[in-house]
């Protein structure tokens, strides 16, 4: 139930990113959703791909500073309100929320919402007993 994610850290100045992302593109590397947050230095892009370890192996090799990161995917119907239900859950139950990013799958279907939480096992064991829909990154990485 639990997603691997690649974090990418990145100088922050012009080439940084396109230099990452030529890389995944030489190697036939399939960007799944990502996320790229910034500070005055660097930047860190969160990524989750179709191929974890040979993401992790080409972005090393290519001089990056590269860590895998567990997060867990959780699919919401596409609606106002559907990233509530979810929040109200977990603020309910005590989880902490690190950060999150979605994408959605089909326009008016379903989001899927990509979570750090301080303890996943807990999260994943709350969001399954309030009925959400973990994803498992089997599936996640080939959507």
């Amino acid at each position: 139930m639990k997603v691997e994610q690649i974090s990418v850290f990145l100088e922050n100045k012009p080439g940084s990113l396109e230099h990452a992302t030529r890389v995944l593109k030489e190697n036939q590397i399939n960007i799944r959703t990502l996320s790229l947050a910034e500070t005055s230095d660097f930047g860190i892009l969160r990524l989750i791909v179709n191929d974890v370890e040979k993401t992790n192996q080409v972005l090393k090799e290519a001089g990056f500073r590269v860590s895998k990161t567990i997060v867990v995917a959780v699919e919401v119907p596409d609606q106002p309100g559907g990233l509530h239900a979810i929040m109200a859950v977990l603020n309910q139950e005590g989880i902490n929320v690190e950060y999150l990013y979605a994408f959605v799958e089909k326009s008016g279907q379903n989001a899927v919402i990509i979570f750090r939480f301080d303890n996943p096992e807990k999260a994943i064991e709350v969001l399954l007993k309030h009925n959400f829909t973990v994803v498992p990154g089997a599936k996640l990485y080939q959507f």
